[in-house]
């Protein structure tokens, strides 16, 4: 077999890569090592209403579990911050459902896609990638192709095998741990997410609804730590006197929490997604970020090969850092100054802070927050915050 682009992965990155180049009128083959797309999910499935337009994507009923009006975030004393909305502005997704979608709406613009299909190794000829190797419902297979496109999560197998740099250490990712379960006493219609050292280090407990008493309530704690995260959620869970003894489903994942890839394009091979790192630092959201980079690579795949120039690639890379790589680097310096906070810290920031400045926090635009911040008496009586916040300045 020969395609003008392989895309191995089909999660978020890789279908939206395969259906912008196939509408394209290129041949394109998109792979996933699953036996169904979009299972199982390492997700807690929350997403910004605003990805359907921005993306083309539908808005779908069958694959959208709840519409949500906004998040509650509670600090180690108790301290809440709500930021709620008249309008809808984010979902809870089934990813078993969408990710089948978007790998759908390839195979619909023209892709190509094969499941449970496992690339192995690159095919190389006089020093150069031409194709891929991989086992079909266990039978090998070759496929060759003009660009190969590594989507395949954060081991992957393809950058690695094309000589990127995947290195990143384990304080850079994080350990999550998540339950899908009946609950109730939480507003069904908000996100809720609870912060402390205690609770989660570096990280966060989280509740997405799915209906009124179903949720995914999970965990993220760096992975370096000496516990576990399917530790620091039980001992939540006993603190809260949430039962928990109707588990509809229980999901383990690696989550990318800095190391961004500085080479995203090598030759024919380029890199998107969780497998270069493309997540948020702060939160852990990686499919917004997914579908930013893959309709930045979709553009210069095309362009490389209307224009047959290879080099092209390259553009995907210096557009990718100049559009977003920067804004996530600005989120990381917050991830790592939050990281140095104590409880004490947290309570009063969550204390003084408005819904509209967690929200500048989480996308990188934090410097008028801290000049704020600076001006607050909690913060002006204490030295080390003032250090902290200056360092972010």
């Amino acid at each position: 077999m020969k395609y003008d682009v392989i895309v191995v992965g089909a999660g978020i990155a890789g279908p939206i890569v395969a259906r912008n180049v196939a509408r394209e009128g290129y041949s394109v083959l998109l792979v996933d090592k699953k036996p169904a797309i979009g299972a199982p999910k390492q997700c807690a499935e929350g997403i910004n209403i605003s990805i359907f337009e921005r993306y083309g994507i539908p808005y779908d009923k069958r694959f959208i579990n709840r519409e949500i009006y906004g998040a509650r975030i509670y600090s180690p004393s108790g301290y809440e911050l709500e930021m709620k909305y008249k309008k809808v502005s984010g979902v809870i997704l089934e990813r078993k459902v969408f990710d089948k979608m978007l790998a759908f709406y390839a195979a619909r613009s023209g892709a190509d896609v094969l499941s449970r299909t496992e690339v192995e190794d690159v095919i190389r000829k006089n020093g150069k990638i031409i194709g891929v190797k991989a086992k079909h419902e266990g039978e090998p297979v070759e496929v060759y192709g003009t660009i190969i496109v590594a989507a395949d999560g954060v081991e992957s197998t393809i950058a690695r095998k094309a000589g990127i740099n995947t290195y990143a250490p384990p304080h850079e990712f994080d350990s999550a741990y998540e339950y899908e379960m009946l609950i109730d006493g939480f507003d069904p219609d908000l996100i809720h997410l609870w912060f402390g050292n205690d609770v989660a280090p570096r990280g966060y407990v989280w509740v997405f609804p799915k209906d009124e008493d179903r949720a995914n309530v999970g965990i993220g704690i760096n992975s370096d730590n000496p516990k576990t995260a399917k530790y620091y959620l039980d001992k939540w869970l006993k603190e809260n006197n949430i039962p928990s003894k109707k588990l509809l489903e229980i999901n383990v994942g690696v989550v990318p929490v800095g190391g961004f890839l500085k080479e995203l394009a090598k030759e024919n091979v380029i890199v998107v997604g969780d497998a270069a790192r493309q997540v948020n630092p702060m939160h852990g959201g990686g499919m917004a970020e997914a579908m930013k980079a893959g309709t930045i690579a979709s553009k210069w795949i095309v362009k490389a090969l209307e224009e047959e120039n290879l080099e092209l690639l390259k553009n995907y890379t210096t557009e990718w850092w100049e559009k977003d790589g920067k804004r996530l680097e600005r989120v990381l310096k917050i991830r790592k100054a939050v990281e140095r906070l104590s409880d004490e810290d947290l309570d009063v920031f969550i204390e003084v802070l408005s819904g509209t400045d967690a929200e500048k926090i989480a996308e990188g635009n934090y410097t008028e927050v801290v000049k704020v911040l600076l001006k607050h008496p909690k913060v002006l009586m204490n030295a080390r915050r003032i250090s902290l916040l200056k360092e972010l300045l």
